[in-house]
């Protein structure tokens, strides 16, 4: 599109050498300041209606291009700077939440200018191939963002993703591959939108960003696997209507009316060959080299996030297992494995000793936990696999569980489901005791759940990096002496970390 800039228009970036000296002043080694800068420039663009669509695209491909290292640089830092403070996250979100959303409003207003000119053919399909696949790729990347805040998707996102492709579509481009650069790679129109709809297919709010980031890698690496239909069969399991604003809906029954603009997935081969990996790497084998995640990453980082996709994106996706009741209860409510080895500590009596105890409001139940309703915003510590002890109003006994789903709704509003872990806990501070060796290490302090645990085994919550395969804890169990041998780590984190042991009785 070189020469497409003249110098009639009184925007700074219609002039080509203008907008290059622009671009090559940016900072290159603060990339705080030249996503500042960026951002300007975009909003610079959807403010000013002077530009030709053909120009207003191309100046803002070229301002994301130059965005796109220092957008990985803190992404990177975001996903992975463990402990980051509240302000730090929060300035890091809203920078990336900040581009995707300027960027994809210059691209739309372009693509809705385009359109009312009534182009040729010729003209549709030289520029909509481009300028659809990176709006879908900017709007999809916000809605990934929204995610790792839990919060609910853009508004209106899914009729503009609706939108933008069928303008590719309407003139035969919506598969056309274009190369992106740094920004979305090698793409189209209709891959960007089935990335969408498979995200949103596999119901992330039970993940952690990162493990968000992961899901979003491993569906793109398997997208071509999965079946996208423009009719329905029997083994569907979601559809959308592109012209509807709404996102993809299970499959519970067929659409009342058949519509061009409807489109149906199922698993097809992706679930088989996800489930494959997923059983590779549980038999101590690595990643294959094939799936780019962007970085290499251990294994038992790796695994929930196939259990989830393979879950979730099954042809038969997780339906409830417990019923759900609705009540209006309140809960006593402690954070964190320290404040719960205090609470179950025989040594203070279940008393919360001065701690800072919040005081939640149930909102349903069901055998395996309960939701909670919190009407004010979030605090810092709450998010996906916080660890919580728990004690029901009027009630002396208390339990343990951990967030499993967090949503961010509107107006404050936020939506927590529960797992409960154990109502039997027991706090204990216990020495490892590695095999063959008789040398001990220093006593860990850990909670012992003696309900829910399979037939002569318990789990042990412990500090992160705690667990290892070659050592078993001793320890008097309900007057009897004890082996708690190592099996398998169930889940880890910055916080803690869940383990299955072998009860074995000492000799």
């Amino acid at each position: 599109m070189g020469g497409l800039f003249d110098k009639q228009s009184g925007h700074p970036l219609a002039d080509k050498r203008e907008l290059q000296r622009i671009i090559g002043e940016l900072p290159g080694d603060n990339a705080f300041k030249a996503l500042d800068e960026i951002g300007i420039w975009l909003d610079s663009l959807v403010a000013g209606g002077e530009l030709p669509a053909e120009r207003s695209f191309e100046a803002a491909r070229q301002l994301a291009d130059a965005a796109a290292p220092h957008l990985r640089r803190l992404a990177h830092e975001y996903l992975h700077t463990p402990r980051l403070s509240k302000a730090e996250e929060n300035r890091l979100w809203s920078i990336h939440s900040g581009f995707w959303s300027s960027f994809a409003d210059v691209l739309e207003r372009a693509l809705i200018s385009f359109i009312s000119r009534k182009p040729t053919a010729e003209q549709a399909r030289a520029l909509l191939p481009a300028l659809s696949t990176y709006l879908l790729g900017a709007l999809r990347t916000l809605i990934k963002w929204e995610q790792f805040r839990y919060g609910p998707p853009p508004k209106e996102v899914w009729r503009r993703l609706g939108q933008a492709l069928l303008a590719a579509e309407a003139v035969g481009v919506g598969m056309q591959s274009v190369a992106t650069g740094g920004l979305l790679g090698n793409s189209s129109p209709l891959t960007e939108y089935r990335k969408a709809m498979i995200f949103q297919a596999a119901s992330m709010d039970s993940l952690l960003p990162l493990e968000i980031e992961l899901a979003e890698a491993f569906i793109s690496h398997y997208l071509a696997a999965f079946d996208f239909l423009s009719t329905a069969e029997h083994d569907c399991v979601y559809w959308v209507d592109l012209r509807v604003g709404q996102p993809p809906q299970r499959l519970a029954k067929m659409p009342e009316q058949v519509t061009p603009s409807q489109r149906f997935y199922r698993p097809g081969a992706a679930h088989g060959q996800i489930l494959g990996v997923l059983r590779q790497l549980e038999r101590g084998a690595e990643v294959p080299p094939e799936i780019n995640l962007g970085g290499q990453y251990p294994v038992k980082t790796l695994l929930p996030v196939l259990r989830h996709l393979c879950a979730y994106l099954a042809p038969v996706p997780p339906q409830r297992r417990h019923d759900r009741h609705h009540v209006r209860h309140q809960v006593q409510v402690l954070h964190g494995l320290v404040n719960a080895f205090v609470i179950f500590s025989r040594e203070f009596g279940g008393q919360a000793m001065g701690l800072q105890v919040e005081s939640w409001q149930v909102d349903n139940v069901s055998r395996g936990g309960f939701g909670v309703l919190l009407n004010e915003p979030p605090k810092d510590w709450l998010r996906v696999g916080a660890l919580l002890a728990m004690q029901p109003a009027g009630g002396e006994n208390w339990l343990l569980g951990c967030v499993r789903r967090f949503y961010r709704g509107v107006d404050s509003a936020s939506r927590v489901g529960i797992q409960t872990l154990s109502r039997q806990v027991e706090a204990a501070e216990l020495v490892p005791v590695r095999s063959g060796e008789n040398t001990r290490g220093a006593a860990v302090p850990l909670l012992i759940l003696l309900e829910g645990n399979l037939p002569g085994e318990v789990r042990l919550v412990m500090p992160p990096h705690t667990f290892d395969s070659r050592e078993r804890f001793e320890h008097v169990l309900q007057g009897q002496r004890v082996f708690f041998e190592s099996l398998l780590l169930l889940e880890h984190n910055s916080d803690y970390e869940i383990a299955r042991y072998r009860l074995l009785q000492a000799t």
